[in-house]
């Protein structure tokens, strides 16, 4: 089977409430792009993060953008906790100066960081529904 790419919109809406609640304003909400992919071997993977690099926003005169890619075979079996989890771990790598390049996990991007954001999701979360605040949709 060769590997097929669908936009994904359950993710991009994921994204975008993750941007507002978590307060990622060096996050620029029309640039980040999400998609699935399906027919991908990996086992480990359960999604990764793509940059549009400074050679190419040159060469295509486009501005810096990410591409956020869910591997279907794995990302889809997890429950909504564990897929919450991961595209905060995506989000993590992209830098505050939003430039297409990406941050590390080394010293950034742990365990204890995106359990701690999704602490702070899941707050936003019961505070929005017990002030009457809707989802954008």
């Amino acid at each position: 089977m060769t590997l097929e790419y669908i936009e994904a919109p359950d993710v991009k809406k994921l994204v975008d409430e993750m941007i507002d609640s978590l307060d990622l304003f060096h996050v620029v909400p029309q640039f980040v792009y999400c998609y699935r992919s399906r027919g991908s071997k990996s086992k480990r993977i359960i999604a990764r993060i793509h940059g549009l690099g400074s050679i190419w926003q040159e060469a295509l005169r486009r501005p810096a953008a990410y591409v956020i890619e869910v591997i279907s075979e794995q990302y889809d079996k997890l429950s909504d906790e564990e897929k919450e989890k991961t595209v905060i771990h995506e989000l993590l790598h992209i830098p505050n100066g939003f430039s297409g390049g990406f941050r590390p996990h080394k010293g950034y991007i742990d365990k204890k960081r995106v359990e701690r954001l999704h602490k702070v999701l899941l707050e936003r979360r019961s505070l929005d529904s017990k002030n009457g605040v809707r989802s954008k949709d």
